[in-house]
């Protein structure tokens, strides 16, 4: 049986066990509401569109965040793998900071930006940006010695040397480093968004559960979930298969 078909079922059967169980139990809408209900907040917030002028204003934020995050966490990445003592020092420092959520600078970053777009966007830059930089300074290290060995004897050196080997043999690491730089800075995005004055996915669900709207926060949460696989099946996971696969790294 194809994988999607497996999903399929699953999630159809998930769906069916959750709507027998919430119409057996009587559950009241306002603790537990039932698929259809749901599905019809779901409905509504598209029809009027309100739903997707927050995920328009989430999106909008989620690219501009990685995209800087992304730019940090390669240079600083190809830093700390060219300088021991910089990986000795800094690196350590990355590393430490990793354990920290991204939420939890969120108080330090309305004291310092205000409550606006800028605290949010430096929380997603946050989130994303250390585990990028964590991937491409293990890709840089990586990099066989023979590779550079050989290249070597071709008198590749200094910033030939990067450009033609050493960049292209980490190719595979700064793909995933991506690819998880995305996962990080989406969820560092809806809780920062939990805070924030503005449209945006984090912030309609903040609101429906202060009016108590059970019906539209599980919806959003699933628009949450949905898109963050989608994102992730559709375009990440098909670009790193490609990527080890042309590296040789895959079958």
């Amino acid at each position: 049986m194809h994988p999607v078909v497996k999903r399929i079922l699953f999630y159809g059967i998930l769906l069916a066990v959750w709507q027998i169980a919430v119409t057996a139990l009587d559950v009241s809408v306002s603790l537990l509401p039932a698929p259809t209900d749901v599905f019809q907040s779901l409905y509504t917030g598209f029809l009027d569109l309100t739903l997707v002028y927050d995920l328009v204003a989430s999106f909008k934020r989620l690219v501009i965040g990685l995209l800087i995050a992304l730019a940090i966490g390669l240079l600083v990445g190809v830093f700390l793998a060219k300088s021991k003592t910089a990986d000795e020092t800094l690196g350590s420092l990355v590393i430490a900071l990793q354990s920290v959520p991204s939420i939890v600078w969120l108080p330090l970053a309305i004291m310092w930006f205000g409550l606006n777009e800028m605290a949010v966007t430096f929380i997603v830059v946050l989130g994303a940006t250390l585990v990028m930089t964590i991937n491409v300074r293990t890709g840089m290290k990586n990099v066989p010695p023979l590779y550079i060995k050989a290249a070597q004897t071709m008198n590749y050196k200094g910033l030939s040397l990067f450009i033609n080997v050493m960049f292209p043999a980490a190719v595979p690491y700064i793909v995933t480093g991506t690819r998880l730089a995305w996962a990080f800075a989406w969820r560092a995005l809806m809780a920062a968004e939990l805070l924030s004055t503005g449209p945006g996915l984090g912030y309609k669900l903040k609101f429906a559960s202060d009016f108590g709207d059970m019906s539209l926060v599980i919806a959003i949460m699933l628009m949450i979930m949905v898109i963050g696989v989608i994102v992730d099946l559709l375009f990440f996971q098909r670009i790193e298969k490609n990527v080890m696969k042309k590296w040789g790294l895959d079958t």
